[in-house]
């Protein structure tokens, strides 16, 4: 029981530091964020994120470990494929699900190689994998950088630019406007 409260609490701590992290990181780069303020934040003693994470780098790492929550879309009609994708994408965005994650490593990419690799490959790996049973290994691969281009472009313009109309439409709206273009991508050649 007492392993386990400890886990629970430890868990809650590692949180609360990843969550401040993000904010400091998001706000201030990679080069301006201390220790010092993301400990502040989280209401913790800077010992204890070394603890907790080693490094700043490593905190920067775990910090920008984001799953996008892809479904596996083996089955998925060739057509339904854009909206399963844009719908399944956004949603962490729409209800702040991953606590400005993707926010941090659109705005870190643009000045730090070391997020923007991580980015690179985040997308990559999780667009292929999500694709790979609806599209095949081969075609999955060629296709995830296109959309993921597409779909980042279009969350950058609605959640960090907040560009209107854009990030006023429902997303079901938004889908069926970015729909065709993917589809396209999509096509077989």
């Amino acid at each position: 029981m007492a392993q386990q409260l400890m886990s629970g609490r430890s868990q809650r701590t590692r949180e609360a530091i990843l969550r401040a992290a993000r904010l400091h990181f998001a706000a201030d780069g990679y080069q301006r964020s201390t220790i010092r303020a993301i400990a502040a934040t989280a209401s913790i003693d800077p010992s204890m994120v070394m603890r907790y994470f080693g490094s700043k780098e490593q905190l920067f790492d775990a910090a920008l470990d984001v799953d996008l929550g892809l479904p596996d879309l083996t089955g998925t009609p060739l057509e339904l494929l854009p909206q399963a994708l844009i719908t399944h994408f956004l949603a962490p965005w729409e209800d702040d699900l991953d606590e400005g994650s993707m926010r941090l490593l659109l705005r870190c990419a643009a000045t730090n190689e070391r997020a923007a690799e991580h980015l690179r490959q985040m997308l990559h790996e999780q667009f292929t994998s999500s694709l790979r049973g609806a599209l095949g290994a081969e075609r999955a691969a060629a296709c995830s950088g296109v959309l993921a281009a597409q779909l980042l472009g279009v969350a950058f313009t609605r959640y960090v630019l907040r560009l209107r109309p854009i990030a006023d439409l429902p997303v079901a709206a938004l889908a069926d406007l970015v729909a065709p273009s993917m589809r396209t991508v999509l096509a077989e050649e």
